[in-house]
């Protein structure tokens, strides 16, 4: 039987999915895959000490990884090669080993942009406030340009690091387009948004609560999440409470998670049962 060896490295990943989707996935197909978790925090290693998980996966013969906070960033330096999209977003959530060499991609502009179209296909995109710059947010960003939000203001509480993602969407789609701010300045942003994204780590098992005040929140707007474990997290409990329409970050996870599956395997995957396996994962208490 054809075999993989696979693994997710981050922060606080315990509660991770991934593990039970590509698995299951796998045996759709009739091949063996089993994905490890390698949590920096229980072994304890730095987020900067990324490139000594990936090496020792290399040499133990792992056919890929999955990256993710906080290390989608950090481990472009240590990487052989970038594909494209990778290179473009400054970030990577996909390590495939091929021919001795580690090939950095990024599955996550994908996987957010058509589980938007899935769920939130028809929402107003004038004007959308982003909340988080940091790998996944670079992603996200991308995929809401790509399908077609007018003007998307990011904010993070590092200001800085979202001028510069504001900076390198202006490079690609046009003056406009994007502008950076400060987390601080959300209130002034939030009162004319169409919709926000929240694309931070608050709100996942390890980090709970709510990634600004939810008086900020109106019943008019739209909210869309990328986090996904648990899936209805305290933003989007706020969100759905005052009326709002809003979007949880399973899609986002099943179809990322797909397109990491083909690019591990060659293998074509099945996104409707692997949404299946997701909802019922889901319904288990974290």
């Amino acid at each position: 039987m054809t075999s993989y060896l696979t693994g997710l490295i981050g922060s606080g990943i315990g509660p991770s999915l991934s593990p039970a989707l590509h698995e299951r996935e796998a045996d759709r197909h009739g091949v063996r895959l089993v994905y490890r978790t390698l949590d920096i925090d229980v072994l304890g290693i730095a987020p900067e000490d990324v490139g000594e998980l990936l090496r020792a996966a290399r040499r133990l013969g792992f056919d890929g990884l999955n990256i993710t906070h906080p290390c989608k960033q950090l481990v472009i330096e240590h990487l052989d090669e970038l594909a494209p999209e990778a290179a473009e977003l400054g970030a990577v959530n996909t390590v495939v080993f091929s021919g001795g060499r580690a090939i950095g991609h990024n599955t996550d502009v994908t996987g957010f942009a058509q589980s938007f179209a899935r769920g939130l296909r028809d929402v107003p995109t004038e004007h959308v406030v982003q909340l988080g710059a940091g790998g996944a947010g670079a992603a996200v960003a991308h995929a809401l340009l790509t399908l077609g939000v007018d003007r998307l203001t990011l904010l993070d509480t590092d200001p800085a690091r979202a001028d510069r993602l504001a900076g390198a969407l202006t490079e690609r789609f046009g003056p406009g387009r994007a502008s950076g701010a400060a987390v601080a300045d959300a209130p002034g942003h939030l009162a004319d948004a169409d919709g926000l994204v929240h694309a931070t780590p608050t709100g996942m098992a390890a980090h709970p609560g709510m990634p600004l005040p939810a008086e900020l929140l109106r019943p008019a707007m739209w909210v869309a999440e990328v986090v996904y474990r648990p899936l209805e997290t305290e933003l989007l409990r706020q969100a759905a409470a005052l009326g709002c329409r809003t979007l949880d970050g399973g899609g986002m996870a099943v179809f990322q998670a797909a397109d990491a599956f083909r690019l591990f395997t060659g293998l074509e995957p099945h996104t409707e049962h692997m949404l299946a396996d997701l909802a019922r994962l889901a319904a288990t208490p974290v």
